[in-house]
């Protein structure tokens, strides 16, 4: 360990520990840190104790109980492996060949034999990005060996990062004509679909859409208003995917390989064909669509007296746009500003583990949402001239729709605010159950038509999404309690109780730092969930609610699928599963074809019923009641998968973005402390750059991983969360997506 290179456990003196029993786990990989999901709960993995482990792979461990009692895992041996081809730099390396993965949870460097010929075959030159096949794994003494399988391309194309992301995470960019084929010859049949005696004509009814402003498909659609008892009539309409989609067809087997849409910074890769996504089932205005209906009665404070579900026809009125709604709930009348706009949406609400990362992407790129422009300094600065023209446009299309919904006799202000209120009051229920809503930054890249990076921006929550998000969140309650009454089988959202060890991690943490107070900590500790949505709703608005957040959300397991319901610890949810997007989700596919046959058992009887089961669930040892265990293990793989490769393109970006920015001054916090150095958030852009041990200067630096801070041994200098600083772009990878930052002022004296 070199002075300015490394660092000092806080500890003194030798550490000591006591041996655990084993468990087996996967290995989960992050920026700066590692951990194994076990059963038990999950450990943190230290920088040794990976040993020859991978990204994804099962592992047996043991168990250490280190200083605080809190438990360590180490690798014992690999039991499966996950990653079977990696993508990366070739360089030649003497006689050999050796392949440099870019997946920086990736530590081991891999080498192509002599005698492989893969290289010259491939016309592959020093530099390349290649794809590679791992033909030996490696050991705790021996080097893994790979094959080359596909040259990427060289590291000066614009496009090259998110062509490894997909590579690395076998993302497909197309469809197989069978299934492109298979679509093309369906279309809506009104006639057809109204000799269903299930289905209902409901296309006198006022509904819209409520989407980003760019969005292409409408897959949801809302109808609201007031009861006699000062309550609400909610309506959330579907596409019904499943009408057009049978079991075991080529776009069906399609749609389950790839279980999810994957939303990339410079592209979008669906599950579903364009027919599909883009026509049959987007509930295009003043089109007939066909749908699948969840009518919800509520009392005047929020809760649920009756819902009834039903596949519907039904007839959009109004497509809005999140920005136009804010606009008209604010008043209509004054330009909204910078900050004002769309804002993006979770029809999941997996707002305690996924952090509202994943359920409102219909746009291109990631959630969709307001934004709040910034200058190239990193500060948030007025609205530019094209932003104004932005909110002109805005305020047009929020005229244009109100005056469409004046020709349906309806004051879409008004409908506006019934929702909004509704959106309210189911708040304030969801909050005294102790559900969790963590507050999280969200950085977007905005790209110009080359795919080149123009600006960063950072995405809110305002009134127009909130409402869409309880009405969908409220949705999916009503459907899986509805499946979990009866003992049906299908795709349930589960969100387990976080493991007491990370808890307490946490809320020692917390308290050491003054951010909670002793009582809340016990709360935590004993895992209620209260006592977290109490500390994040205390943190709201001071300096600590990134670390209120950032600590608490790394202490949740993550919400899975699963065929039998779990219930849902964030959301203090009985039961919860994803209905509202089967244009995007698999999961919620299985859903809506389970409830079909539900349904049609009560309502027609069991050998009508019957009828419906092979093209909806199929039978025999391939029926979804059969596989779904299965479906749902895939789905919640594929899900993260697809997650990481969401996050990593935006980072990619991100870098490219700086790339050219290079010497430039930021300010910014200290977003999180690592044994790798001191991660810094910049201000206005919420972009992530890292500043590294070997850039901290002249001196040892404890770290100490209780309380979250560097402390210089000769100053005396402390680098903390949440503290103010200045920084300077010193370099960037932008194959791996990183930025490194060299600190010029940290908040108590100059660097």
């Amino acid at each position: 360990m070199g002075r300015g290179r490394g660092s000092k456990s806080g500890r003194r003196g030798p550490a000591r520990s006591r041996r655990l029993p084993g468990l087996t786990g996967t290995v989960r990989v992050y920026d700066a840190r590692a951990e194994v999901e076990t059963a038990e709960g999950v450990y943190r993995l230290g920088a040794r104790s990976m040993r020859e482990a991978m990204p994804g792979d099962r592992v047996y461990v043991s168990l250490h109980r280190g200083r605080g009692g809190q438990r360590r895992a180490v690798v014992e041996h690999v039991i499966d492996r996950a990653v079977a081809a990696i993508v990366g730099v070739f360089e030649p390396a003497g006689p050999l060949g050796a392949v440099r993965p870019l997946d920086a949870r990736i530590k081991q460097d891999f080498f192509v034999l002599p005698s492989d010929d893969s290289p010259a075959r491939l016309g592959v030159e020093p530099g390349d990005i290649v794809s590679a096949r791992i033909v030996e794994y490696p050991s705790r003494t021996e080097s893994g060996v790979v094959t080359l399988e596909r040259r990427i391309g060289d590291a000066n194309e614009p496009s090259l990062g998110i062509e490894c992301i997909m590579a690395r995470y076998g993302l497909a960019d197309g469809y197989p004509q069978a299934a492109i084929d298979e679509a093309e010859t369906l279309r809506v049949d009104v006639d057809e679909a109204l000799k269903d005696p299930l289905r209902r004509d409901i296309r006198d009814r006022f509904l819209l859409t409520i989407d980003p402003v760019d969005a292409r498909d409408f897959d949801d659609a809302i109808s609201v208003a007031r009861t006699v008892r000062g309550g609400w009539m909610l309506g959330v309409h579907i596409a019904d995917v499943s009408h057009y989609v049978a079991w075991e067809s080529a776009v069906d087997l399609e749609a389950r390989r790839r279980s999810t849409s994957v939303y990339l910074a410079d592209r979008v890769l669906p599950m579903l064909p364009e027919r599909l996504c883009n026509d049959l089932c987007s509930l295009r205005p003043q089109e007939d669509r066909l749908a699948f209906t969840v009518d919800i009665e509520l009392d005047a404070q929020g809760r649920v007296h009756a819902y009834e579900a039903y596949p519907s026809l039904i007839r959009s009125r109004v497509r809005m746009d999140y920005g136009a709604a804010d606009a008209l709930l604010a008043g209509a009348c004054e330009p909204q500003g910078a900050e004002k706009g769309t804002v993006g949406r979770s029809d999941n609400s997996d707002t305690a583990v996924d952090v509202m990362r994943e359920d409102a992407r219909k746009a291109q790129g990631a959630d969709e949402g307001a934004v709040r422009h910034v200058s190239d300094t990193g500060g948030a600065v007025g609205a530019p001239e094209e932003n104004r023209h932005a909110d002109e446009a805005t305020l047009r299309r929020a005229a244009e729709a109100a005056h469409t919904a004046r020709q349906c006799g309806v004051d879409l202000v008004q409908f506006l605010k019934n929702a909004d209120a509704l959106a309210s009051a189911r708040r304030e229920i969801r909050r005294k159950r102790g559900s969790i809503d963590f507050e999280t930054p969200e950085v977007h890249v905005l790209l110009d038509d080359t795919g080149l990076p123009v600006d960063i921006v950072t995405r809110e929550r305002s009134a127009a999404t909130s409402l869409v998000e309880e009405a969908m969140l409220l949705a999916n309650e009503c459907v899986a309690e509805f499946l979990s009454d009866r003992d049906l089988t299908a795709a349930y959202r589960v969100h387990e109780e976080p493991s007491p060890d990370t808890l307490a991690v946490a809320a020692k943490t917390l308290v050491e730092l003054g951010a909670i107070d002793g009582g809340l900590a016990v709360g935590i500790m004993a895992g209620e969930p209260r006592a977290m949505a109490a500390a994040v709703a205390d943190a709201h608005g001071t300096p600590y609610a990134p670390l209120v957040n950032a600590l608490l959300l790394r202490a949740q397991q993550r919400a899975v699928y699963r065929s039998e319901n779990g219930g849902h610890y964030a959301l203090g949810a009985r039961a919860y599963c994803h209905f509202t997007s089967p244009i995007r989700r698999y999961p919620d596919l299985i859903v809506h074809r389970v409830l079909k046959v539900a349904l049609a058992k009560r309502e027609l009887g069991k050998r009508q019923a019957a009828q419906r089961v092979p093209q909806l669930i199929g039978t025999g040892a391939q029926s979804l009641v059969q596989i779904c265990p299965q479906l749902c293990r895939q789905a919640s793989a594929l899900e993260r998968d697809a997650d990481t490769a969401a996050s990593a393109s935006q980072k990619v970006k991100v870098a490219q973005y700086f790339a050219g920015r290079m010497g430039e001054r930021y300010a910014g916090s200290i977003s999180w402390i690592s044994d790798m150095g001191a991660f810094v958030r910049l201000d206005g852009t919420g972009a992530e750059g890292l500043v590294r041990m070997a850039s901290l200067g002249n001196e040892w630096w404890d770290y100490d991983d209780i309380r979250l801070r560097l402390v210089g041994e000769s100053t005396g200098t402390v680098i903390e969360l949440g503290q103010r600083v200045v920084v300077e772009v010193a370099g960037v990878n932008v194959l791996r997506g990183h930025l490194d930052l060299k600190l010029i002022h940290v908040e108590g004296g100059v660097r």
